[in-house]
């Protein structure tokens, strides 16, 4: 597999139905509006058959990275309400297959998504910040599962009133708070630094002393 090639697979526990679930992930040009951590822009350019094979749709997306996605997904099979399977191309390609299953009242989910990092920085950079960017798939689908959850409690609210005390989905990291989490790791990474030196040269200082007490000056 190439420096370039990453393939995930998620899963989440999610309350509510199948359908419910399938209903809400059906629904592409709806993603900016119950998960904006990831989703900035969605358009259907092709709306496909009835049972949304062969729909195309154009999407502009983030992470906690300050870098942007824009790349395309072609329904390319569909079992309602278990799962979809689709086609990506443009600054990420490959493919991605959800599936559901109804367990008891909550919902499996899982998400098999393996694709190429086309954009240029990602293709140049994946030998050397892999594991950042797989970080940064990860924080990803964890929004995707908590703006599922908060989007199916609006639903099966009962009025406004509950409606309302329901809190917002997590939105996308600005630049500010990029560089805030960026200067808290190195706030951190400087004592923990500090720390690694002391103690090595604190063993190099008992290293010494050990040596003299063995072979004393004479």
């Amino acid at each position: 597999m190439s420096a370039n090639t990453y393939q995930f697979i998620t899963h989440w526990r999610v309350p509510g139905t199948v359908d419910e679930v399938a209903d809400i992930l059906a629904d592409a040009t709806d993603l900016p509006r119950w998960w904006p951590a990831v989703y900035l822009d969605v358009e259907e350019t092709q709306p496909g058959d009835d049972e949304g094979i062969g729909k195309e749709v154009s999407l502009y997306t983030k992470g906690w990275l300050p870098y942007t996605l824009r790349w395309q997904f072609r329904v390319t099979e569909s079992s309602y309400p278990h799962g979809f399977a689709l086609e990506a191309w443009g600054d990420l390609a490959g493919w991605g297959v959800w599936r559901l299953q109804q367990s008891g009242r909550v919902v499996d989910v899982t998400y098999n998504w393996k694709v190429r990092a086309e954009k240029p920085l990602l293709r140049r950079l994946s030998f050397l910040l892999r594991p950042l960017f797989a970080a940064n798939h990860r924080w990803a689908m964890a929004r995707g599962e908590k703006s599922l959850r908060l989007e199916l409690a609006r639903r099966a609210a009962t009025g406004e009133d509950e409606r309302r005390r329901i809190p917002p989905p997590p939105g996308p990291i600005s630049a500010r708070t990029f560089v805030s989490l960026v200067v808290g790791v190195l706030l951190l990474l400087v004592p923990a630094g500090a720390v690694w030196r002391h103690l090595r040269q604190s063993g190099s200082h008992s290293d010494r002393m050990t040596t003299r007490r063995r072979f004393p000056t004479v």
